[in-house]
């Protein structure tokens, strides 16, 4: 159904990722920005977990060997569709032959292409997600090189794709059009906080982080100042998961992201809440952040809070369906 022309940096298969098997060290994987594979993938009538392409920076080109519908969601990477442009947060019925070019990211860092039915990768571990680290899942265990072809699946429901609403879109959460020069993120205090000094504690809230270049993911890498632990706070390793803010000894925080490590030694100074993973997956190299104190009660919130745009947007898409 697509077939790969130009492959850009790092592009891979994935869904939401799997669960239940940290304990024999196989990692999470999944969409970084979970947001957006939702979106796009409720557009095109897909379950919200369904298997995507996620993109990161561009540019690429893919062409459609099949009759179809897609969407996409995430940065604005200037795509065109046979040369028209093709929004983000917008679905569009395919022909065979068209080719879907995206140029580098104007905003954002990474954008979702779903298709109606998913991409029909192989179940493994119970997702389709590419665990790069690993080499299993998705296409290969390997990110997209130019040559490769994936097949969809089979729609949920054939006449809403192929014959539905020539096109449609919806707006996006505010907060992806959001240009601030630092970009807030909010962090939950982690259990090794009050290993570190109080003037470390301080400079974490009070100071802004710079993405570095060296990011990928496995964990975002953060510039700033150094931030230092007590004497005589050696650990074993732990577990630990997707939004930890882990610290080494040079003081420069690591926030990991969906293909980090099951356990780990460093102290964890915070956990970057679940809802703000995908603000955070769109930073672009260079861009500032500042970590903004949360608690539990209000890390929920936001999570019910995103739960039900989604849910706004599965409702509308009923209303979208074509008459049986």
């Amino acid at each position: 159904m697509i077939k790969i022309l130009r492959a850009g940096r790092i592009n891979s298969v994935q869904d939401m990722g799997r669960s239940g098997f940290r304990h024999l060290g196989i990692c999470q994987s999944g969409a970084l920005d979970r947001t957006a594979l939702a979106i796009a993938n409720l557009l095109v009538g897909n379950p919200s977990d369904a298997a995507a392409i996620e993109f990161t920076l561009g540019p690429c080109e893919l062409a459609f060997t099949a009759d179809g519908r897609i969407a996409l969601g995430g940065a604005d990477f200037a795509a065109t569709l046979d040369d028209k442009p093709l929004p983000s947060w917008w679905s569009v019925r395919v022909c065979a032959g068209q080719i879907l070019r995206l140029n580098a990211a104007r905003h954002g860092m990474r954008a979702y292409l779903a298709i109606a039915g998913g991409i029909d990768a192989g179940l493994q571990l119970g997702s389709r997600a590419t665990d790069l680290q690993a080499g299993f899942g998705g296409h290969g265990g390997c990110a997209l090189t130019e040559g490769d072809s994936l097949p969809a699946g089979a729609p949920d429901d054939p006449a809403a794709a192929l014959h539905g609403a020539a096109s449609f879109g919806v707006r996006p959460p505010s907060w992806y059009e959001d240009d601030a020069e630092t970009l807030a993120i909010r962090v939950i205090p982690g259990p090794e906080y009050e290993l570190f000094t109080q003037a470390a504690q301080k400079t974490f809230w009070n100071s802004s982080w710079t993405l570095t270049p060296q990011s990928n993911r496995m964990g975002f890498r953060l510039s700033g100042p150094e931030l230092k632990i007590k004497k005589g706070s050696d650990l074993l390793s732990h577990g630990v998961l997707p939004g930890v803010i882990q610290v080494p000894p040079a003081g420069q925080p690591i926030v990991l992201m969906a293909d980090a490590q099951t356990t780990g030694g460093y102290p964890k100074i915070g956990v970057v809440i679940s809802a703000d993973l995908a603000r955070l997956a769109q930073l672009r190299f260079n861009r500032t952040i500042q970590f903004v104190e949360c608690d539990v009660v209000q890390a929920r919130a936001a999570l019910r809070q995103d739960a039900s745009y989604l849910q706004q947007i599965e409702t509308a898409m009923h209303w979208l369906r074509p008459a049986q």
